[in-house]
């Protein structure tokens, strides 16, 4: 018989303790916000948890990465950080009369981030109950997760065209093309590809030889591989050497676009450039050359001769054709007047004819 009731009592336990399990309430209407999305270096993010309920017992256990965060201070508990995770938990020792609906705590980025890092706050707790501790709450043991980047302040890419002295038609012309940026962000498959407007009937190549030794066309197909290439990181300069080709003199509007293959080519950077493309100076004729007839022809001209506008070089022997054809001009000029052996001979003979004259007489 004692056994019996014995057996009876534990049963009864054993269901009382379910029944106060099963009519646990559940902190249902928890909210759990940020102040900021995007944190930069050296900045503070709060991480604002809001019960929905007074509770005048709780702790929270709070899991963020140090590589990226430290902590700084906690609002609504005592707080105990141990590097990877902050434990904030509170009790109202007034017995009931200063409940808390809310808690926060701060962290701020560190200084050295030079990437752009998502990441999240776990957020799990414990030790739930309301003001007077008559109704406990269920534990949060499935983490709650608040997700979040953190990034440096990026700059912007910027994209240069630079060549030295002037661009003739049809000629090879080296050309660089940089990407640069003080703290550029990362792309894992970045590319650069080009569009042109030229002049009527005129065409432009921009050719460059990649590692594996075979030439592109960046007007063409772009530069890189299809996929695209990485990009990103401090201090940033990319330069490629070109081989700029046009075909006819006049205005040509080039733009460069960089762009994110990952994105759908959504552009990361484009800059245009305006190239204005010279013809040669060449003066038309040959110089001292025999016609058809097999005559002298006497024109002198300077064939061939480019002045370089910067350095204002001019061939210099085109000067001395131009000198020996002008030397050459003067001494084949035909021989006119009288000289001072014709006059003499003929005043001789005046003077002859004189004496002759008178002497007969």
């Amino acid at each position: 018989m004692k056994k019996t009731l014995y057996i009876l009592l534990i049963m009864i336990a054993f269901l009382f303790t379910l029944t106060i399990k099963v009519n646990a309430d559940a902190l249902d209407t928890i909210d759990i916000t940020t102040d900021k999305a995007n944190v930069h270096p050296d900045e503070n993010v709060t991480l604002n948890i809001k019960f929905g309920k007074e509770l005048g017992s709780y702790t929270f256990d709070i899991a963020y990465d140090n590589n990226l965060f430290e902590y700084v201070n906690a609002e609504g508990g005592t707080a105990n950080d141990n590097g990877t995770r902050v434990r904030v938990y509170y009790f109202d020792s007034s017995g009931g009369t200063n409940p808390r609906n809310d808690m926060s705590i701060t962290f701020k980025a560190k200084s050295d981030i030079i990437t752009s890092n998502p990441t999240n706050f776990s957020i799990t707790g414990e030790g739930f109950a309301n003001a007077d501790a008559s109704v406990q709450y269920d534990d949060i043991l499935v983490p709650i997760v608040k997700d979040l980047v953190v990034e440096p302040v990026f700059v912007d890419y910027s994209i240069g065209f630079n060549y030295d002295g002037n661009i003739m038609e049809n000629e090879e012309k080296d050309i660089k093309i940089s990407i640069s940026s003080t703290l550029g962000k990362n792309y894992d498959h970045a590319r650069l590809i080009a569009e042109t407007i030229t002049p009527d009937g005129g065409n432009v190549k921009l050719l460059a030889t990649d590692s594996a030794n075979l030439e592109h066309d960046i007007i063409q197909s772009g530069w890189g591989d299809a996929s695209g290439y990485k990009i990103g990181g401090k201090d940033v300069n990319q330069v490629l050497n070109t081989r700029g080709i046009f075909s006819k003199a006049g205005k040509y509007d080039i733009t460069l676009k960089l762009i994110d293959r990952d994105s759908s080519d959504a552009v990361i950077a484009e800059k245009s450039f305006v190239i204005n493309v010279e013809t040669k100076d060449v003066a038309n004729g040959e110089n001292n050359s025999n016609n058809e007839n097999g005559t002298n022809n006497e024109s002198n001209t300077i064939t061939g001769n480019t002045t370089n506008k910067d350095n204002n070089i001019i061939d210099e022997n085109n000067i001395n054709t131009i000198k020996n054809n002008k030397e050459e001009t003067l001494e084949k000029l035909p021989k006119t007047g009288m000289n001072i052996y014709f006059i003499l001979i003929t005043a001789i003979i005046l003077l002859s004819c004189v004496y002759i004259y008178l002497k007969r007489k």
